[in-house]
Parts: structure tokens; C-alpha cells; sequence
């Protein structure tokens, strides 16, 4: 998600949340947090929220193949 306030904005790419174990609300205080923003700023409606997609790609190992990664549980 990408938040853009008068005030900063900030991006978290979507495995953040997945990889930390965050619900939702955690996710959009991180993200607010993330723009210089309080944790609870989400909850004034004072902003624009993008959302994306990402195609995760990471090393089996160091050196080795690159593979797609698989996420579960990353809808926002």
C-alpha cells in the first residue's frame, strides 16, 4: 500500500504485512508510521490510499535459482 498526505507519504510492499504476521490495522499503522505520519492517522480519512500488486522473487539459496514466491493471506 502507498499512503500520500499533505503532511508525507510513505509505501509498504504487500509481503510487510505477511512476513511480520500484521492484521489490517497493524499494517495501516506501520504504514502510516512509515510516512512520518501518527499510527492512527489512517483513521482520520485525511489521505489517498494506492494499492498494488508485486511478483515476490527470492534466491533458494545465496548464489542459487531465483523462484517466485508464493504469499498466503495478503489481501488488505
Amino acid at each position: 500500500l502507498i499512503i500520500k498526505s499533505s503532511w508525507g507519504s510513505g509505501l509498504l510492499l504487500p509481503q510487510v504485512p505477511v512476513e511480520y504476521g500484521w492484521n489490517s490495522e497493524e499494517f495501516l499503522c506501520h504504514l502510516c508510521l512509515k510516512a512520518g505520519l501518527p499510527a492512527t492517522y489512517w483513521l482520520t480519512g485525511k489521505f489517498d490510499i494506492y494499492r498494488f500488486t508485486a511478483e515476490i522473487f527470492a534466491e533458494e539459496s545465496p548464489g542459487g535459482n531465483v523462484v517466485k514466491k508464493e504469499l498466503k493471506g495478503c489481501e488488505v
